[in-house]
């Protein structure tokens, strides 16, 4: 972690930051957070972003007053505070007066933290696990990005000591949601498919970039209820995230795919660090 970071209302080093057990959010995973990438100082799709915390932030009843134009100055002064014009940037809210596990201390409604790490190396194909009963698609909060966190970090660190670099989630109806942090897609026959909303699956930003403009690049994608199986017999398989952008997948559990990467990923692959510069390029000329 970078040293300087933000909590509410300045840019502060991170050893004078003061989380108290009296905040009741922080203790019980009330609260929405998001991954930023930052591109020579550019943060990409924050508005993206910051829409999805919103919709989140009202899901769950989080009183989110902190207009995104706050937002962008605030991580640009603490990426400046820390000299890095690439990195990943988390921003948290966190709800703090809820419950009766609270303090009397004296806080605002919501705490705004971020802070930000370096870009993580994450080259090549990646390995997945797969994960029985890892979403439950039922569930009234399934698709938010709440900071109750454990689920996924726990089946991540799973995989990991399995040998496996992420794991596959399935929701308790044996369908293909998407992995611990990352949205899951198919190739067969030139057809690209990912799993509904429907599936438990989290709305992710670079999921949808693609569905919104991957036409532009030849390829277009459907929403598809996918099996296992329907990943194993697929011609590709890839993964989508922020810190992975579009990321080939070359084994699920022993079995490998047919190629990794192979044409359409590299295609869509392609096309989106296109995206990125293009949307960098912008943000960068219109401060000019």
């Amino acid at each position: 972690m970078h040293r300087f970071v933000y909590h509410n209302d300045r840019v502060v080093p991170v050893e004078e930051v003061r989380l108290s057990p009296g905040q009741a959010g922080l203790i019980n995973g009330w609260g929405i957070f998001s991954t930023v990438r930052v591109y020579d100082g550019v943060p990409f799709a924050l508005e993206r972003h910051y829409d999805r915390l919103a919709r989140d932030a009202e899901r769950i009843q989080l009183p989110l007053k902190t207009p995104l134009a706050t937002v962008r100055e605030a991580m640009l002064a603490m990426l400046q505070a820390n000299r890095a014009a690439n990195a990943c940037v988390r921003i948290y809210f966190i709800f703090n007066t809820i419950g009766i596990w609270k303090s009397d201390e004296t806080f605002p409604p919501v705490d705004l933290i971020m802070y930000a790490v370096d870009v993580p190396d994450r080259v090549g194909p990646t390995t997945l696990s797969v994960q029985e009963h890892g979403r439950h698609a039922a569930h009234p909060l399934t698709g938010t990005k709440v900071t109750s966190w454990l689920n996924n970090a726990w089946m991540v660190e799973q995989a990991h000591r399995r040998g496996f670099d992420d794991a596959l989630l399935l929701n308790e109806r044996g369908e293909v949601a998407e992995c611990t942090a990352a949205n899951i897609f198919c190739v067969r026959g030139g057809d690209v498919a990912t799993p509904p909303l429907s599936s438990g699956c989290l709305a992710g930003v670079s999921r949808q970039i693609l569905f919104e403009e991957s036409a532009r690049s030849g390829v277009s994608i459907s929403e598809r209820t996918l099996r296992l199986e329907d990943l194993y017999y697929a011609d590709e398989v890839f993964i989508t995230s922020t810190t992975r952008h579009v990321q080939p997948i070359s084994h699920i559990e022993k079995r490998a795919m047919k190629q990794a990467p192979g044409p359409v990923t590299e295609k869509l692959a392609a096309f989106f660090d296109n995206y990125v510069k293009e949307y960098v390029g912008r943000a960068a000329a219109a401060v000019k």
